[in-house]
């Protein structure tokens, strides 16, 4: 009796932590991704991303709101970050992101977690504290996959804002510059899409790489 008692107030009192977005969950992804409605954000990316965020958002306490994507399939000329508000079902912004220099040039191509190879790292990452240093406002990354991008912070891999992600560096070149491996973003906006995603939201660094997608324990 006392066993059913329990379980029963499980149901009506959930444990801290087990409440989640209602209406949220790893089955409805597609619904989801017809309802924020931006076409140019690829099926495959926010599929990936929504999955890393329903198996991480409990463990790890993510925001249950925001998930930043970075598609690095598409070339650095299209606006390939991200911000979701599931609540919203909205893409909040959709900017420019530089990948690493030894990355690619016009495409993202090579990926590394090693330091001083000034190359992007897939994978999810949770968002950490910020602070001020030679780009300005920079928000610090934690690499949440062994051997994919945990030595994020070791690298000092940011999000900053940079000269060389802006459109009119595209309109001169054919391309955005390219960073030391940080995912850097245009100086309008970047401000305020740190505040919106610091402190414990989920960034999700795609490309459809068969050994990432295949070795990640996230996804898998």
């Amino acid at each position: 009796m006392r066993i059913i008692v329990c379980i029963l107030m499980l149901y009506v009192f959930p444990l801290p932590g087990s409440a989640s977005n209602p209406g949220v969950s790893a089955n409805n992804a597609r619904e989801i991704y017809e309802q924020i409605g931006n076409e140019s954000m690829s099926f495959e990316a926010f599929d990936l991303a929504f999955r890393g965020w329903t198996e991480l958002k409990d463990s790890i306490s993510l925001d249950d709101n925001i998930i930043s994507v970075v598609d690095f399939s598409k070339p650095s000329t299209e606006k390939r970050f991200y911000l979701i508000d599931l609540e919203t079902k909205q893409v909040t912004y959709q900017d420019y992101v530089a990948h690493g220099k030894n990355t690619g040039s016009l495409m993202a191509e090579k990926f590394s977690n090693k330091p001083n190879s000034n190359q992007s790292s897939l994978g999810f990452y949770k968002t950490a504290e910020t602070y001020y240093g030679k780009h300005g406002l920079s928000l610090r990354l934690d690499g949440l996959e062994k051997g994919i991008n945990d030595k994020a912070r070791q690298r000092a891999i940011v999000i900053h804002s940079a000269w060389y992600s802006e459109e009119s560096f595209i309109k001169k070149h054919g391309r955005l510059g390219r960073s030391f491996g940080c995912p850097a973003l245009p100086a309008e906006d970047y401000e305020e899409i740190i505040e919106l995603i610091k402190g414990g939201t989920l960034l999700f660094i795609y490309f459809p790489e068969s050994g990432y997608l295949e070795n990640s324990s996230i996804i898998n």
